[in-house]
This record gives structure tokens, sequence and C-alpha cells, in this order.
């Protein structure tokens, strides 16, 4: 995550640090997730994901993404090392808050989870995957873009989606180079997710020609967004752009409509769901947003997948269901190979995968981001978000 955050490049030291901690994970890893994977026939895989608060419409969506992929395992049936097993997923909600994803983390650790996926959104990933790291745990993540996610420099963590860079790069050569716009206002939430990516969009923007006009900055929990808007009518920007999810977008650009100003909207991922919609109401026509992934049209398994969605759950599909019920897969189909469910002996296994998955074509770059990931941009068209040309998908290498 949805939610997800972003940086430049990890400090030299932070580097250095993450290869010695690397490094001794490997020769002394913990043996808690390898021993509950030879106890018995349950293999336990993690799902974390803020399922309460402001963020759980995004939460549960990605939690049912890596149940289905459990049920359908489960039904086909498995057999490692000679011995019939079942998957369970053990789901935790970590708030989207960084904290509590450390405590879920432990949790996971205290349990023998053998891997897990996500978290959701960046800031509560990148501190629980230490914890992971340290105890040998693979991690791969559906929705996590922060950049910082893989410069770590450890060896279990793996996300199957564009990052935040990208975004920020595709976001501003549109709004710039397609859209003309120049003058440029941005506010962001704070979070490791929105201020990375307004920071990315920022240096894009300058790079493309055009000028940031107005900064400002608000929280993941603000309501009244009035006093930041007021300072930047003054400055009469063209295009305002958010860095930050869903549930602030929305009211923000209610607001900023009331206050009388005109310019275009535009956010990320965080910002391209159905609540958006919902909670921006007729304010929400025009905006642009983008995915850090394929468009839905183009995701060759979507038309399937979404159907075995509905039948399950009842419910549409908020976002990174496709993309959290691929990285179950992708961690599932490494202990096939791996022919063990034991983190020393798979987690070897997924770097190298080559999946043909729902989201598209899955492999990894050696720092565990995805290759070859794609950025597609849309706007806010009939009540309904639409794919833009001719900037939609764009293809980009996600080695950073």
């Amino acid at each position: 995550m949805k939610i997800k955050t972003i940086a430049a490049a990890a400090a030299a030291v932070a580097v250095l640090a993450g290869c010695n901690q690397q490094q001794q994970a490997d020769n002394n890893a913990p043996a808690s997730a390898a021993k509950q994977a030879s106890n018995g026939n349950v293999v336990r895989i993690g799902s974390a994901n803020p399922l309460t608060g402001p963020f759980a419409h995004w939460g549960h969506d990605a939690d049912n993404g890596v149940k289905l992929a459990v049920d359908e395992a489960n039904a086909a049936g498995l057999t490692l090392d000679g011995k019939k097993v079942s998957f369970e997923v053990q789901s935790e909600d970590d708030q989207a808050d960084p904290k509590a994803a450390t405590q879920v983390a432990q949790r996971f650790v205290d349990a023998g989870v053998v891997a897990v996926v996500g978290h959701l959104t960046s800031g509560a990933a990148i501190p629980a995957s230490r914890i992971y790291h340290d105890a040998g745990i693979p991690m791969v993540a559906g929705s996590v873009t922060s950049p910082k996610f893989t410069q770590q420099g450890y060896n279990n963590t793996f996300r199957i989606i564009a990052n935040d860079l990208q975004q920020g790069q595709a976001l501003a050569k549109f709004a710039v180079g397609e859209l003309k716009l120049k003058n440029i206002a941005i506010i962001d939430d704070r979070t490791t997710y929105g201020q990375g990516l307004a920071d990315d969009f920022a240096k894009a923007v300058e790079a493309a020609g055009g000028k940031v006009v107005k900064r400002e900055y608000t929280t993941n929990t603000a309501t009244d967004f009035m006093a930041i808007l007021t300072s930047l009518k003054a400055a009469k920007p063209e295009l305002l752009f958010y860095g930050g999810m869903d549930a602030q977008a929305g009211p923000l650009l209610k607001q900023m409509r009331k206050l009388g100003l005109t310019a275009r909207f535009m956010g990320a991922d965080g910002v391209n769901t159905a609540e958006f919609i919902k909670l921006a109401g007729s304010d929400a026509e025009g905006a642009y947003a983008s995915s850090a992934g394929a468009s839905k049209e183009l995701m060759p398994g979507f038309a399937d997948f979404n159907s075995k969605y509905k039948a399950k759950f009842g419910s549409e599909i908020q976002a990174y269901a496709p993309y959290t019920y691929d990285a179950a897969r992708v961690l599932i189909e490494a202990m096939k190979r791996a022919n063990s469910a034991d983190p020393k002996k798979f987690l070897p296994e997924i770097a190298k995968t080559q999946l043909q998955g729902v989201t598209g074509s899955i492999a990894f770059e050696p720092n565990g981001d995805v290759k070859n990931g794609t950025v597609t941009l849309y706007q806010l068209q009939n009540g309904a978000w639409k794919g833009v040309t001719p900037a939609a998908n764009v293809a980009a290498s996600a080695a950073q």
C-alpha cells in the first residue's frame, strides 16, 4: 500500500549494516519457523494488513487474496517431503502502524509461520521486515511500493509490484509533458509512503520542466484541510498532487472545491480506489491517479480471478487482492520446488521464481524487486477509473 511509501537510495551505512545482518541471519537463522514446518502437516502463512481503522477496506481485500490462494492450494492437495500438508492463513491486524507492525511480526515469529504476505503499507512493512529477516522468514509484498523496502540488503524481502520512484516519475511526466501543467502544488501525509512518493514526484516535476510552487504537509488521520488549502490558493497551482491514501484524499478534494480551488487533482495508487470516489463524490470527477501494476483489463488472469473472488467473498476487489493472491502463490510454488516448507530450504527458490500470475509474469531482480514493473495511469470519468493514453501502462525496470 496501497499502502505504501519513498526515498532515493538507502544510506551506505544502512546497506552495509543490512548486508552484515543478512550474512549473520544466513548462518544463524532462528529455527522457530523451520521447526513449525516440520511439526505435523499444517503449514502456516502470515497475512499482515490493517484490518481495522480507515484503511481496513484495503486490508481485508489484501487478506482475501491470500486466503483464496491458500484455499485453492489446499483443494489441489500438496505433498512436501513425503507428507500431505495443508496451509493455514494467520491473519493479523497491523493497523497500518509501524509499532503495531513490529508486534505483529514478533507474533508471527513466535507462532512459527513459515512465510509472510504483506504488510500492506510501506510504513508498516519496512520496520517489520527486519524482524522477519533476523528470523529467516521470507516476506513477499503485494502492495509495498517504497524503494526503501528492497534497499535494505535483506535476502528475504520481495515485492510483485512496481515502486514509488516509478510511480512518481510516470505521474510527473504525464502531468508536465502530456497535460502541459507547469505550476504544481504538493501535499503529503508525512508517512513513509506519502512523503516518499511526494518527494519523488517533486523531483520528477522539476526534471520535466515543471515548477513546485507550494509544498504542504498533513497527517494520515487528518480531516480538516482548509488551512493548508488556503495557503496553497495564493500560489495559483494548475495541479494539486496528494501523496497519501484515499481516506484523506477524498475529503481533501471536496474541501479544495469548496474553497474555490479549480486546480486539477492527482494522486497515486493510494487514491485509485472506489472509496476515494465515495468520499469525494461528484468532486472526484476528472481526478488522476496511478497503480503500481497493469490495469485490470490487461492483467492476464483478472477475469477468472475476479469471478472467483466475488463468488467467495461476495464483494468487489478494492485494489491489491490480485497481488497478494500472486504473492501467496509465489511462496507455495517455491515450497513445491524445494519439496519443503522449511524457510531455509524454500527461500532460495523464491529468487528463482518464473510464474505466470493473475497480475502478469513474475520474476525478481537480485534485490527482490519485481522485474519489468509497470505503472498504469488513470482518470476518473463518469464515476469510474479509466486508463488514460498515451501514458497508460508505462513499463519500467524495477531494479533500483
